[in-house]
């Protein structure tokens, strides 16, 4: 068997492919002799954690953080996942709000964030002699700003996809191949990315974002954000769901919504949702509001 892992950005040749880069990865993990998995239920670390399960058995813990940064339903979506896939999990409470740089907003918000989550899983991967911390990250995180790695790399996290060269791609055709339940579920990161750089982070913010984006899921909308800009609710969907949204009909139940949750004004972004939009320069992002439909 190879050990080379597949290159990133490579199509998986096959079934045969899946199969060498699963047992490459596992290969890994099975090197460790034990692990805690930052395991947040999306598609990334439930396949981290699937693979842990089967490299490890008893050796493998998954472990979920939760706070106001947290949306709604995801901790029951991450031990629904987990009970799947067979994995021990446990919930911690993470208080990242208490950290000033957090709170700042500024672009190293993630690393303050990620600090707190890894010096908690490190205090308790040492309590309970568990060798390695493991994060989800793949290879595509490198072309993204993540200032989260640097805190990963502070406190000694592995990322078994990052490390080979695995993509977003494979991760879900590896997540498919193995039952995963989340193979197909949209990226969800924390509530806190919904708000521009700049802005302070803080509970009201958070629950006012939560709030808004489950009365769009109970619209039957998916793939969404609902950004935050002071009164200004901006709400970005995906190219399949756009076309609904900007009905009259869809843009007026909309707007309802999340002025429901507390926001004065709403804007639909007529661009598609991309992850990461609050990332870009900011003129991008003013080019961006020129064009929504607002009300």
């Amino acid at each position: 068997m190879s050990g080379e892992p597949a290159a990133s950005g490579d199509l998986i040749d096959g079934e045969g492919g899946l199969e060498r880069l699963q047992c490459d990865l596992e290969q890994r993990i099975a090197g460790l002799g034990g692990a805690l998995v930052a395991f947040s239920g999306g598609v990334d670390s439930s396949l981290v954690a699937a693979l842990a399960v089967r490299a490890l058995g008893p050796r493998a813990l998954a472990v979920t953080a939760v706070s106001p940064a947290l949306a709604y339903g995801e901790l029951d979506g991450a031990r629904h996942v987990a009970g799947a896939l067979g994995i021990a999990h446990e919930a911690i409470t993470t208080d990242e709000l208490a950290r000033e740089g957090y709170r700042r907003n500024d672009r190293q918000r993630c690393f303050h964030c990620k600090t707190e989550l890894y010096d908690q899983l490190g205090r308790i991967a040492a309590d309970r002699a568990y060798p390695a911390v493991l994060s989800g990250a793949n290879a595509d995180d490198q072309a993204d700003w993540r200032p989260g790695l640097r805190a990963a790399a502070d406190h000694g996290v592995i990322h078994p996809l990052l490390e080979a060269g695995v993509t977003k791609a494979q991760v879900r055709e590896l997540a498919a191949r193995l039952a995963v339940p989340s193979a197909r579920k949209p990226a969800s990161p924390c509530l806190a990315s919904r708000i521009p750089y700049g802005t302070r982070v803080d509970p009201e913010k958070l629950a006012r974002i939560d709030r808004a984006e489950r009365a769009l899921r109970a619209l039957g909308y998916r793939v969404l954000r609902v950004r935050h800009h002071g009164d200004l609710g901006r709400v970005e969907l995906g190219a399949e769901e756009l076309e609904r949204a900007l009905r009259p009909k869809g843009r007026d139940s909309i707007c309802t919504a999340v002025r429901a949750a507390g926001f004065r004004h709403v804007e639909i972004d007529r661009e598609p949702f991309r992850s990461g939009s609050l990332n870009q320069a900011p003129g991008s992002l003013g080019a961006r509001l020129a064009t929504g439909s607002r009300s």
